[in-house]
């Protein structure tokens, strides 16, 4: 139920012109974003080497993303690649 539930969210966020804006903190909504791009190219041990200033990249070409590189910590980064993790032990 809750994997239906985030592909409805996934669908909605992706196909809906007026999406709410990401922000740094949303650190769930931007490991779906990054799972739905890359899907399963990146499995957890390629996710947790990937270099923080690739996703740092990665992330501010995501769309309705409104961060700014300069709003961006390792903290963040370190959120994000852990959420993108379980999103992508949750489609597996």
């Amino acid at each position: 139920m809750i994997i239906l539930i985030k592909r409805i969210v996934k669908h909605k966020m992706t196909d809906n012109k007026f999406a709410l804006p990401i922000h740094w903190n949303d650190h769930e909504d931007i490991a779906m974003s990054l799972y739905e791009k890359f899907g399963d190219d990146f499995d957890e041990s390629k996710i947790y080497r990937i270099r923080f200033t690739d996703l740092l990249e990665w992330v501010l070409t995501l769309p309705n993303f409104a961060g700014t590189r300069e709003q961006s910590t390792e903290g963040h980064l370190e959120q994000i690649q852990s959420a993108w993790v379980y999103e992508w032990r949750d489609n597996q």
